[in-house]
């Protein structure tokens, strides 16, 4: 199935590497004009240099996801640059702990859930008071498997994404017939997940069905998808993809 995304317009945090970047591609090559955005510019400046072969136009806006007002910024620059906004990707993440869940200092905490939930939330809010709320489009969350089990030395970045998990459905609920759906990746080789893939990657894929653990094009995949008009008729899902760890009695969770 060959899936186009021409004539729409999408914003993707987070999107200077990894699943972001790869998902921001996928969208420009089927014709979407993106706006990526991150915390870095010159980072974001290189994302977008190796995306001029996509049928859509790129542009990049540095802000980090979790300050505040960050979400009403960069929506509204992105209504001005490509002159709307169609689908919201809300990818950005931060882990600034690891470790036991009662061992996190209020800091970190902070941090951890500012990024992972504020964001998100207030980054909807922007497309919605902006864009959604009179023409309806899809907002779609980058969760993680580790919101949906419970595991070692990653319980307050899962417990953001369980979070997020929940606010999937919840605006789902509150905001049709904009989409609002979600993905939970498993373990996929990204900067994000470079000590996991380092101590865990190679045990972990001998034990998966699929024997690899996950690229970002994998979910940037699944996400062209749940952005387009042949997931038109999918709401408050979030979809695990995580090579078959689920089957295989679980394993590291977090992409």
């Amino acid at each position: 199935m060959e899936i186009s995304l021409a004539g729409k317009t999408a914003l993707v945090t987070g999107a200077s590497k990894g699943i972001g970047k790869a998902i921001a591609q996928s969208y420009a090559a089927a014709g979407a004009n993106v706006m990526l955005s991150s915390r870095k510019q010159d980072q974001l400046e290189a994302a977008a240099a190796e995306m001029t072969d996509g049928e859509g136009d790129v542009d990049v806006i540095a802000a980090n996801a979790g300050d505040e007002g960050a979400g009403e910024r960069v929506v509204a620059a992105t209504i001005e640059r490509f002159g709307g906004l169609d689908v919201l990707v809300n990818n950005a993440a931060t882990n600034p702990y690891y470790g036991p869940t009662l061992g996190v200092d209020e800091g970190r905490y902070d941090k951890t859930f500012q990024v992972n939930l504020k964001g998100p939330l207030f980054f909807a809010q922007a497309a919605w008071e902006q864009a959604f709320k009179d023409c309806p489009g899809v907002i779609l969350n980058i969760a993680s498997v580790g919101g949906l089990r419970a595991e070692g030395a990653l319980g307050v970045y899962n417990l953001t994404k369980a979070a997020l998990i929940h606010l999937t459905r919840q605006l789902a609920h509150e905001l049709g017939p904009t989409r609002v759906v979600g993905i939970a990746p498993g373990l996929v080789k990204t900067d994000f997940a470079k000590v996991l893939i380092d101590n865990f990657g190679e045990s972990l894929a001998a034990r998966l069905p699929l024997q690899r653990v996950g690229e970002p094009d994998d979910i940037a995949n699944l996400a062209l998808f749940l952005a387009s008009d042949a997931a038109s008729w999918i709401t408050g899902e979030t979809y695990v993809i995580d090579g078959g760890a689920g089957v295989a009695g679980g394993g590291v969770a977090s992409e």
